[in-house]
């Protein structure tokens, strides 16, 4: 928690000493009570301060405004988290009577702003600083010159994000100026969350809750950090309660001299309740590489049994444990920079922090892990316990499910593909895959949750064909896709475009493909791989070559998926649509972007991208 002084806060030093003692000595429950007393006594921005770890650059709530009864909420959601906390939010804000309506941004009519009191916007951040899919059009509204004037508007905004990319919590960052440039009033600061977000996304619904309910006596029912943002099923397991499941199979998918390793892994949900559908996807908290575990240990000259507290509670681990399975330690973010910068024995960091030498930060945080900090600055002087004090908790990785709960009930099944590269000398692993790889047999158990995604799943009607873009393992969700409509006998076409590089050695899941298309689930499959020609082809080149018939197929309602990676892949399928619609639409490249987007909004256009 950040200290008080008086250059920093609207109290004296006497105050400042009395809060500094007092806050840190205060439980969850406390902490929920009083936000909703200070909101019942008209102070409820005083209640900012209590969640200033997790505010970043974000300006001051605006003097209380006059409250409605009446609370719009709207989420932009790329894997859906924030739809998950909006959910919760809205379930919150009806306990107190609030008349609340909750909706994607993607089906908000943003002609409606104007007559809004109260806003409450949930948003990710995608990519290099993008809005999430469906928040793209109801961003680009926003920042038009057709944007209303909003004066009479009371808003916050909670935005999620990963301190790993530079653009963190734009989106977000982005909504919440603009706002406030149409005249809109804070009804809380707005709060960024790094991917550990369930706490500051707490504080942050719980200050929104203290505000508009600050026109009554009664402090408002707050929501505790620990508690689970899934709201889709009545399991009792969740992100921040996993459950720990067996691992039923654990195959390489590739051939006898390929130069990838791709595992299909099933994993049995007996006994969760957890409940999935197709598009949804299945999160994993992994495990570091032991190796590199105990290489770090050994160059801090650390003692890998000494007592590590892991949480908030005081709950002790083992450094060796710790290091292993709750904190991360292949990626370096800038936050984490600048706080070891602050250090006495990380003063040299100082220079790559300097202005002018971003490009230089920006390339080492993308290429150095925790061992190359610590050596490269000669840390090793830092104590264990403070210096973990610097590292976030490991994020759980999420992978598109790749089975229909129709087809394999009680099971769920994942394609991952494992990540190995050199560099400076030293061997580097993915974190989730190489352990899935390596070190997880038939009969393991492995902590996993289910992460509901709405802005990814199949048509409402089982007579519209869909085009499948899924290169390597982007065709998870699609194997999920046709076990689906083979099991409930759908009537729709379906296309898939699959790519990789080998015929032989990398043509994931190909028996079922090819058994999909004797029996007529799958229409039409259309294939790339790359490193069988001498000029590379991949899957937007077969796009390109049967431009006609896929442009036939949206004409006559077609919806297209894409998954796969988000750098370059989604952006090169993007760019060829809408090259389709130019040549076999006759349009302009502003009509087929608009085109493009319309078919976002009309939900034809779906991406599971990362």
């Amino acid at each position: 928690m950040v200290e008080f002084q008086v250059n920093n806060s609207p109290f004296n030093q006497e105050q400042s000493e009395l809060l500094n003692r007092l806050l840190p000595s205060l439980t969850e429950s406390q902490r929920i009570w009083l936000s909703g007393f200070l909101a019942a006594s008209q102070a409820g921005a005083a209640m900012a301060a209590v969640a200033a770890t997790a505010v970043q650059e974000a300006p001051a709530a605006s003097p209380a405004p006059v409250i409605s009864k009446e609370v719009t909420v709207l989420f932009g959601s790329q894997t859906g988290n924030c739809n998950g906390l909006a959910k919760k939010l809205s379930k919150k804000l009806e306990e107190q009577g609030l008349q609340v309506t909750l909706a994607s941004m993607a089906d908000f009519k943003p002609n409606n702003l104007k007559k809004l009191q109260n806003l409450l916007l949930l948003v990710s951040t995608h990519g290099e600083g993008e809005p999430p899919d469906n928040a793209i059009s109801f961003h680009e509204f926003l920042h038009s010159k057709r944007a209303p004037q909003l004066e009479e508007l009371s808003y916050s905004v909670l935005a999620l994000g990963d301190t790993s990319y530079e653009f963190y919590c734009q989106t977000g960052k982005d909504f919440d100026k603009r706002l406030e440039e149409l005249g809109g009033k804070r009804l809380a600061p707005r709060v960024d969350c790094d991917v550990d977000f369930d706490e500051p996304a707490a504080e942050w619904m719980n200050l929104v809750l203290g505000s508009l309910s600050s026109a009554s006596a009664v402090p408002a029912a707050g929501i505790a950090p620990g508690e689970s943002v899934t709201t889709a099923t009545e399991s009792d397991y969740s992100r921040t309660n996993p459950f720990q499941a067996e691992v039923l199979e654990n195959l390489n998918l590739n051939g006898r001299g390929s130069d990838r390793e791709t595992r299909h892994i099933e994993i049995s949900l007996e006994g969760s309740n957890l409940q999935y559908e197709p598009g949804d996807s299945l999160g994993i908290y992994p495990e570091n590489h032991p190796r590199l575990v105990d290489e770090l240990i050994a160059a801090m000259g650390w003692n890998a049994d000494e007592s590590i507290a892991v949480n908030k509670n005081g709950e002790l681990r083992s450094l060796r444990e710790a290091l292993l399975r709750h904190y991360e330690i292949t990626v370096l973010t800038k936050p984490l920079f600048e706080q070891v910068a602050k250090h006495p024995s990380g003063a040299a960091l100082n220079e790559l922090l300097a202005s002018g030498r971003e490009q230089e930060l920006r390339t080492y945080l993308s290429e150095s892990d925790l061992l190359d900090l610590v050596t490269d600055y000669s840390l090793a002087v830092i104590p264990a316990g403070e210096f973990v004090s610097f590292l976030r908790k490991i994020p759980s990785r999420l992978y598109s499910i790749a089975s229909s709960p129709k087809a394999f009930p009680d099971e769920v099944h994942v394609t991952v593909r494992s990540v190995r590269y050199e560099a400076k000398g030293r061997d580097r692993y993915g974190v989730c895959s190489v352990q899935l790889a390596e070190r997880v047999e038939s009969g393991d158990r492995l902590p996993v949750y289910i992460q509901h995604n709405s802005n990814f799943k199949l048509p409402e009607s089982p007579d519209t064909p869909i085009i499948m873009i899924g290169p390597g393992t982007g065709v998870a969700p699609f194997r999920a896709f046709l076990g689906e409509k083979e099991e409930t006998g759908a009537a729709g076409e379906t296309w898939l475009f699959y790519g990789d590089q080998h015929f032989s050695t990398d043509f994931l899941y190909q028996i079922e493909w090819q058994r999909w298309l004797k029996e007529g689930v799958l229409t039409r499959l259309d294939v790339a791989f790359s490193r069988d020609t001498d000029k590379k082809v991949y899957v937007q080149h077969r796009m390109l070559e049967k431009s006609r018939e896929l442009y036939n197929w949206l004409q006559k309602g077609a919806c297209v998926y894409v998954c796969g990676d988000e750098k370059k892949m989604a952006h090169d399928v993007h760019s060829t649509l809408e090259t389709i619609l130019q040549q076999e639409g006759g349009m302009s490249p502003e009509e087929a972007s608009e085109y493009l987007l319309g078919l976002q909004q009309q939900k034809r256009y779906q991406r599971d991208v990362y």
